[in-house]
């Protein structure tokens, strides 16, 4: 045999053991590419651009979500909001909107704003969320047993129930590098800030450095990521604390819708921040009120103002960044409020209907919806279907309607509505549940909701959040009760 065939037959050899290699090597792939495809799906870039589409992980969070009018009143010590929040059923990011936490006087408006009510409304969310137990906070404790500061500041609170500093949360956490190599689609929140390059202090960052003894020793399961108060509109978000690290780029815009419209009595606060490598923005409003023919008009005035005047500031130095600035550029929205909408039917008619439980003709004259239906307002918006009675206006302490008792009391008297809406914005949220809570605090019943979120994360094998299957049988559970 000559010495060519030799090296031929060497090279056949070798040749075939490579070729093995590489179909081994591609079987491998496709068996892990089979498996990541569970937690994998194709997107767009999250800013809508007309770029790639890319491989990208999603995690599913749960977000419990809830808008209660305080109807000015401030709340007592004993108020228990373990009913409220649905702590047995918990979340990972929890967002709570308020509205008239103090009373909508000259004197709140146009003078001092008054936080002590939004300090008092952070501590009992943090006891529910963190039980007492698991918190030691320094507090004056009075005969009665007081769980809050003899004058609570909102500001100290706030700092006390922070696990991450504001500083760090609001940062931007870009690289140029990172940028590049995901089609400069995210702003992605993957290593420390370089807080030397970017100055993001203000008065009320002065003092938002964290106490390390605190969070060390205390072990909160959830921390606070945004507290906003604007006259009686109160924003507070809370997270899983093993979850805040994801946080980035958090901003918050004010509009106000009140009197002359630039007062802040009526109108919106608005969060922004990125979670992983999804933009996230929650809307908590009050809008215009009254039940006369026509004011349903300046409600819908009110929400194509919020739209268009709310602008988050631009926080990110990264030339590749393009981080929404406003509410619809974000990947998932969710908007919560007093949107003040009503039936549009008589007091008796409403009454009749009501007695009858018959929410579904109820339902076809509700401003929202008829507001909605013809492209008036909310145009591409969703919300989860009405099982529950009108949210407003209670008597005091009551499960009556107010004028229900008194009815010769017409000027307390109000057509009952669903004034407390829910509605989100975007792909990849599924709503769990929607319905009402029962407490008398005030005129008006809280109205909760909760959603599954999809957020695109970096790739990493997270820790899994309290979402899942049993999410999945709960909304079963719901369908199969309708």
């Amino acid at each position: 045999m000559s010495l060519g065939n030799k090296d031929r037959k060497k090279k056949t050899f070798i040749q075939r053991l490579f070729s093995r290699e590489r179909d081994g090597r591609k079987m491998m792939k496709r068996m892990s590419d089979s498996v990541e495809l569970e937690s994998e799906i194709l997107c767009p870039s999250s800013t809508g651009g007309a770029s790639m589409l890319s491989r990208q992980h999603v995690q599913s969070y749960r977000v419990f979500v809830a808008t209660w009018n305080a109807g000015g009143i401030s709340p007592h010590n004993g108020l228990n909001l373990d009913d409220f929040l649905q702590v047995d059923n918990p979340s990972d990011i929890y967002v709570l909107g308020f509205q008239e936490i103090v009373p909508l006087n000259a004197g709140n408006v146009l003078v001092i704003e008054d936080n002590e009510p939004a300090a008092k409304w952070l501590s009992l969310v943090n006891q529910s969320l963190n039980k007492p137990s698991n918190v030691a906070i320094r507090r004056t404790t009075t005969g009665s047993g007081s769980l809050f500061f003899a004058k609570p500041s909102l500001r100290k609170i706030s700092k006390n129930f922070r696990t991450e500093s504001k500083r760090k949360l609001k940062s931007c956490n870009c690289t140029a590098e990172l940028e590049r190599k995901h089609n400069m689609d995210f702003c992605c929140p993957l290593q420390q800030p370089n807080l030397s390059e970017v100055d993001f202090s203000s008065e009320e960052d002065d003092e938002d450095t964290l106490s390390s003894s605190f969070t060390n020793q205390n072990h909160m399961k959830y921390g606070l990521v945004a507290s906003k108060q604007m006259v009686g509109i109160f924003v507070t978000i809370w997270m899983r604390t093993e979850l805040i690290q994801y946080v980035s780029h958090l901003r918050i815009c004010c509009i106000s819708r009140g009197i002359m419209g630039c007062l802040g009595n009526k109108g919106c606060i608005s969060v922004s921040f990125q979670f992983h490598r999804t933009s996230l923005c929650f809307v908590c409003s009050h809008l215009a009120s009254g039940e006369k023919e026509g004011d349903e008009l300046r409600r819908n005035l009110d929400v194509i103002e919020i739209l268009k005047n709310t602008q988050f500031p631009k926080i990110c130095r990264s030339p590749y960044s393009r981080m929404p600035e406003k509410i619809l550029d974000h990947d998932r929205i969710i908007w919560l409020g007093d949107l003040n909408y009503r039936i549009s039917l008589s007091y008796s008619h409403t009454q009749k209907l009501l007695e009858a439980k018959n929410w579904d003709e109820l339902f076809n004259n509700d401003q929202l919806k008829i507001e909605r239906e013809a492209g008036r307002v909310f145009e591409g918006w969703k919300e989860g279907k009405i099982y529950f009675a009108p949210t407003y206006k209670y008597s005091y302490n009551s499960d009556s309607y107010a004028g229900e008792v008194n009815y010769k009391s017409k000027s307390k008297r109000r057509t009952p509505a669903w004034c407390d809406r829910i509605l989100w914005h975007g792909h990849g949220i599924q709503q769990l549940f929607y319905w009402r809570g029962e407490s008398r605090f005030s005129d008006h019943r809280p109205v909760l909701a909760a959603f599954l979120v999809d957020v695109v994360t970096n790739g990493i094998n997270f820790k899994r959040g309290l979402s899942g299957s049993n999410m999945k049988i709960e909304i079963e559970e719901l369908l199969s009760t309708k």
